[in-house]
């Protein structure tokens, strides 16, 4: 007996929407709005933090005092398409993947 009064009530409810194609829109805006709040908050900056460093990868040179993904400090003694070699200390060199170098330090850092 509920169950039935229940679709009575909202049987003719559903079949007055006159407006289907702008409920839609309004039901999709805040979706669209979360979108591009995303863009702007996360996918923007960090598709800049990329570009940024893959130019400082390609304009590493010989000689640069680089810092390593581990912390590790060193001169780049030679370079290859992906890989630098780098001096940590005296007679010590690694072989490190380019996109391992965090950062580029100013020349007379490492003394």
């Amino acid at each position: 007996m509920f169950i039935s009064s229940a679709f009575a009530q909202t049987a003719p409810a559903a079949a007055a929407g006159g407006g289907d194609m702008m409920s839609s829109l309004t039901g999709m805006l805040p979706l669209v709005l979360m979108f591009v709040v995303l863009y702007f908050v996360m996918i923007r900056p960090q598709m800049k933090r990329q570009k940024e460093h893959r130019a400082m990868v390609e304009a590493i040179a010989k000689g640069d005092e680089v810092v390593v993904g581990g912390g590790m400090l060193g001169r780049v003694s030679r370079l290859s398409e992906q890989y630098l070699h780098v001096e940590i200390a005296n007679g010590v060199e690694v072989q490190v993947q380019r996109s391992a170098v965090v950062q580029v330090l100013p020349r007379g850092t490492i003394k």
